[in-house]
């Protein structure tokens, strides 16, 4: 080969190179800027089976009373749907009474985010759903109610989550979400020889 065809052959491939790079690069960098969607429909998978609760919830939230009263009792969550919902069922007593308890969870696969719907078996319906997702095992969940006639923001966060335990704490605002007032912490510790599925 004539050293005038290999120069040719490499200005041709300089060329190509030079052609292509720039949209090589800008699908590297479209492909690194396209976050990865996390699925979570198995976010609450750790949680399935029955679980001892202790409750401590506060007697009258954001009136300033600092009032806790303690329950006891189970927890116990059955997967539904193939595991795009999940029920609980919630069943503790202590010196106030007793409180029976169901959560509907319902995963919304096209926003990646769970919707925790609660209803105390007295007031016979569901309250506004709280809604949020996981990240860093950690459940945040957010939502809008009333208490006593006011408008109120809902916090719900999920943590400290181990294969035998996890905790559970709900907050009122009536500031839009500037203070927050805890009212509600369960810590459950998965009943031993229960199975998991």
């Amino acid at each position: 080969m004539k050293a005038s065809q290999c120069f040719l052959i490499w200005i041709f491939s300089c060329s190509v190179i030079i052609f292509l790079l720039p949209n090589y690069v800008a699908a590297q960098k479209a492909h690194a800027a396209t976050p990865v969607l996390r699925d979570g429909q198995r976010d609450f998978d750790f949680e399935i089976g029955t679980w001892k609760t202790n409750l401590t919830r506060r007697s009258r939230p954001l009136t300033g009373s600092n009032e806790w009263v303690q329950y006891e009792g189970t927890s116990v969550v059955t997967k539904v749907m193939g595991g795009r919902a999940n029920l609980v069922e919630l069943d503790v007593s202590g010196p106030p009474g007793r409180i029976e308890g169901l959560s509907l969870r319902l995963y919304n696969p096209e926003a990646r985010q769970w919707s925790l719907n609660f209803s105390n078996i007295r007031s016979g319906t569901l309250t506004p759903p709280v809604i949020g997702e996981f990240k860093n095992g950690r459940g945040e969940f957010y939502g809008a109610d009333t208490l006593n006639g006011r408008a109120i923001l809902v916090r719900f966060v999920i943590s400290d989550i181990t294969l035998t335990s996890a905790k559970f704490e709900q907050a009122f605002s009536d500031d839009g979400g500037k203070t927050w007032e805890v009212n509600w912490i369960a810590n459950d510790t998965r009943i031993k020889n229960e199975r998991r599925f």
